[in-house]
């Protein structure tokens, strides 16, 4: 199959790379460029392990075609080392025990992270329910949502 050029701006980096054209975004970052911190759970869009942030939004890597993104910012989770939501949504979720594999954690700090941004007011019910497209085997939720309102309470003062 003809392959063609996908350029992107990956975690501040501008890279160009050939991919098939039914090759999805997670097994671009994955296998093209070793960010293995996004990761494959599902491969339909439904378990959010896969989920990295599109143009500022999280997205599912796995059901979104590369070559569809083509002049794209990505960032996975190997690119919010100087975020300070992120480190403080990483603190919250070590302290309210919000992780136990840790498959999902990536995914799920991505979607926690546009959460605590997009709404600061946001109670418990409103957490649950947005948080609800990452799915989680281990954790029972408990610890996530805690984690999730620990961070929004710090940031509210």
């Amino acid at each position: 199959m003809t392959e063609i050029p996908v350029t992107l701006t990956v975690n501040g980096r501008a890279r160009t790379l050939r991919a098939e054209p039914r090759t999805q975004l997670a097994d671009l970052l994955r296998g093209g460029l070793l960010l293995t911190g996004t990761h494959l759970g599902c491969e339909h869009g439904v378990c959010g392990a896969c989920t990295v942030e599109l143009d500022g939004a999280p997205a599912r890597s796995c059901i979104t075609h590369a070559g569809a993104c083509d002049g794209a910012t990505v960032r996975t989770i190997e690119g919010f080392d100087d975020d300070p939501v992120m480190a403080s949504l990483r603190e919250a979720f070590s302290a309210e025990h919000a992780l136990q594999c840790g498959y999902c954690t990536p995914g799920m700090l991505i979607a926690a992270r546009d959460v605590v941004l997009r709404l600061p007011d946001a109670d418990e019910a409103r957490v649950r329910e947005e948080m609800s497209g990452n799915l989680c085997r281990c954790t029972g939720y408990r610890g996530i949502v805690r984690a999730v309102l620990r961070v929004l309470r710090e940031r509210r003062g």
